[in-house]
């Protein structure tokens, strides 16, 4: 099994993170800020990543560090169960509709971190969360996973579509990069011999 366990306390938060990239999308999600829960619900149910995530932050002085390393512990999560990246397939490519937005999210398991985030919001905050962390939760994930990702909005105009698209084509995306290529399930997916 490909499973992970992350434990990261810091003087700003504390979390924890177990995660199974083998699941079924099973998850239980708890960070104090609600809109983030929903998304980090999105990703597991859609990416088939058994995920349970708990995090106690510093929500008093505001979301900054609850979202931050909570995406560096699911992150690293996801880079500890990847192992070697031994047969994956590690490319991941989805168009995803909501409604009237669509959002294009392609990515590669490389172990070199970049994010391109193109996606605007109109309002602040979504519930509790505010829109200027949803583009610091990707690129944390992705620096912490070893993953290069790119997240465009192509359109839409309902913000919380918008934000829910990016997460439910990150979850697609990824879901098709993990899985085992069963034409090359013993090779590590690099001329290089490693990723």
């Amino acid at each position: 099994m490909r499973t992970a366990e992350i434990h990261r306390n810091t003087a700003e938060t504390q979390i924890d993170v177990t995660l199974n990239l083998d699941g079924t999308g099973v998850y239980a999600v708890s960070t104090g800020i609600g809109f983030l829960d929903h998304m980090i619900e999105q990703l597991s149910r859609h990416s088939l990543i058994d995920m349970d995530v708990k995090t106690v932050g510093d929500l008093h002085v505001d979301q900054h560090h609850t979202t931050e390393d909570t995406a560096i512990a699911i992150g690293e999560a996801v880079a500890k169960a990847l192992g070697d990246k031994r047969g994956i397939t590690r490319y991941g490519s989805v168009y995803s509709p909501m409604d009237e937005t669509l959002t294009r999210v392609s990515l590669d398991i490389s172990g070199r971190p970049w994010l391109v985030f193109k996606a605007s919001f109109t309002v602040q905050r979504l519930g509790e969360w505010d829109t200027e962390m949803i583009e610091h939760w990707f690129h944390s994930f992705a620096q912490a996973a070893g993953i290069t990702l790119h997240v465009e909005n192509l359109y839409g105009s309902n913000n919380h579509h918008i934000v829910e698209s990016c997460f439910k084509g990150l979850a697609r995306a990824l879901r098709q990069a993990v899985e085992i290529d069963p034409r090359k399930a013993d090779a590590i997916p690099s001329t290089k011999g490693m990723l």
